[in-house]
């Protein structure tokens, strides 16, 4: 741990190592001071090529009812990940977990997905990214259909950036709905290997953070995580001439969410 107070944070190359050899971090309280390291013993999984796109959510995706971004508001992501809801009063997410995915997503590790409501944040989703893995931590909703528009967004940049496997940690009946499966830690463990494929995660971060973010329009894409690669590829999303990084936006003549829907149809 680094930091004092609500501010201490996980040492992030620890964190790293920790999604490389199958574990992730959890707390019993918002306002617990410390977390654990977990290995669960039935894994969820969610298969890319198996990802569910019911007739419903596609016609939503379709109709652009909802906005989507890629790492516009991280920080507000994970913060309503953390809230409590009906039904879960606690949440696992305390502050320092908080602190450290904030921090790990200035390095380009750790990214976000939100789905936007006349100009409202009301959905999304955030985790890890490293090799071909995408371990996804938590999502949240205000709006029907908003957390799952999320999941087809990242199912989507996901295969189109070339990504194998999204670990779900553990199965609920909403992604069992989504196309989610179990398999044994054992049986996560030789995937993740193969996701990873020799990506070595021991070295030091660095002093100060790399960008997460560079504008994709007329620019070349190197350094960019191959998430937002995948993502901006398929959504047509880029900087404006002068935007501050960061500020992703959907452009181009064709509606974003209609690729989308396209491209989980066809390949799926």
């Amino acid at each position: 741990m680094h930091g004092n107070g609500s501010h201490r944070i996980i040492d992030l190359n620890l964190l790293l190592r920790a999604y490389a050899i199958g574990l992730f971090p959890m707390a019993d309280t918002r306002e617990d001071n410390d977390i654990f390291w977990v290995e669960p013993e039935q894994r969820a999984i969610l298969p890319l090529d198996a990802f569910h796109l019911s007739q419903s959510l596609r016609k939503t995706l379709r109709s652009d009812r909802f906005h989507i971004t890629i790492n516009t508001e991280f920080p507000a992501v994970i913060r309503q990940c953390a809230q409590s809801a009906e039904g879960r009063e606690q949440t696992w997410i305390n502050h320092i977990i908080e602190n450290s995915y904030i921090e790990l997503h200035q390095y380009g590790h750790a990214h976000s997905v939100e789905t936007w409501l006349d100009g409202e944040l009301v959905g999304g989703l955030y985790g890890v990214a490293l090799g071909r893995v995408f371990c996804g931590e938590s999502m949240f909703s205000r709006a029907t259909d908003a957390s799952k528009i999320a999941l087809a967004a990242l199912v989507a940049a996901m295969k189109n950036g070339g990504f194998q496997l999204l670990d779900c940690q553990f199965m609920t009946d909403h992604l069992a709905s989504m196309g989610a499966i179990e398999i044994s830690q054992q049986d996560y463990l030789v995937r993740l290997d193969e996701a990873l494929d020799g990506t070595a995660f021991a070295e030091q971060l660095g002093e100060r953070p790399r960008p997460y973010y560079a504008p994709l329009s007329g620019a070349s894409a190197d350094g960019v995580p191959p998430l937002v690669v995948g993502f901006s590829a398929l959504t047509g999303a880029g900087a404006a001439d002068g935007a501050d990084a960061g500020e992703e936006s959907l452009t181009g003549s064709s509606s974003p969410g209609k690729r989308i829907a396209q491209f989980l149809t066809q390949t799926s």
